[in-house]
């Protein structure tokens, strides 16, 4: 029994993990630093490690997906991150693509339900 909770928090994992992109996109309206996103996603029960996070958000800027910006007027300088032009254009078409393979899953996790019943 053990082998199978592995393999499924595993298999959990990669259902995340294929997901993140399309999640931190969709918090990235305005500008946020880390851990302000951090904060917010596990308040919308979506946690995500930071140590996952920081690296995704210099991948997403590298891609050009996000702009940043340097905010020193406090003790301690915080890097802003919001969409950029390019990101708010991927980030509807992932949006769209979600919906798309979400309705497929939908309809085709029905049809095995009903399967099941019968």
């Amino acid at each position: 029994m053990d082998s199978m909770n592995e393999q499924i928090s595993s298999l959990t994992v990669e259902l995340k993990r294929g997901t993140l992109v399309l999640l931190v996109l969709s918090q990235l309206r305005n500008y946020e630093y880390g851990y302000s996103l951090v904060q917010k996603l596990e308040e919308k029960h979506a946690p995500i490690e930071a140590g996952t996070l920081y690296p995704l958000l210099r991948r997403l800027e590298k891609q050009n997906l996000l702009k940043s910006e340097w905010d020193t007027s406090e003790s301690r300088p915080r890097k802003f991150y919001t969409l950029s032009e390019e990101g708010k254009a991927v980030y509807l078409q992932l949006k769209k693509e979600w919906r798309s393979i979400s309705n497929l899953l939908e309809v085709l996790l029905e049809e095995d339900e009903n399967n099941e019943t019968n």
